[in-house]
């Protein structure tokens, strides 16, 4: 096979999925932006807020960033969906805290926290073993 060719045909199929990326990412904020939208609304009609209404546009904030750093970066940082799942953890626990028996209680309480852990962790492997900046210097490329 031809190097250039496959290196030409390579680069198309990254830009095409490059498109697909950047559609999918607006599609996910603006669907983020109606619904948050529509929580405000319904805040409004309802003349209260309540915390389970804050923790769900504190989620939806968390979406936002995430896809603001991707549009920045390129790269997703693990972290953020971990982020989001605590706090999606946190909504859960107080909405439904009358109805949860102790051991579900505590299932989500232990999730939470082992989500916290796991943050700390890669946390602490990006400080501790810092990935290389450019791949193109490592010892394996041809």
């Amino acid at each position: 096979m031809n190097p250039a060719k496959d290196r030409q045909l390579s680069r198309l199929a990254l830009n095409v999925l490059g498109v697909f990326e950047a559609i999918g990412l607006v599609v996910i904020t603006l669907a983020t932006l109606v619904a948050a939208a529509f929580e405000v609304a319904t805040m409004v009609d309802a003349r209260t807020v309540s915390l389970a209404d804050l923790l769900l546009l504190f989620l939806y904030l968390e979406i936002l960033a995430m896809v603001g750093v991707y549009f920045r970066s390129g790269q997703l940082p693990v972290r953020f969906p971990i982020y989001i799942a605590i706090v999606a953890l946190a909504r859960y626990l107080v909405l439904d805290m009358k109805s949860l028996d102790d051991w579900r209680m505590l299932g989500v309480t232990a999730s939470m926290l082992l989500l916290a852990i796991a943050v700390l962790v890669i946390r602490y492997g990006h400080t501790r073993f810092p990935y290389n900046e450019n791949p193109k210097d490592t010892d394996s490329s041809p």
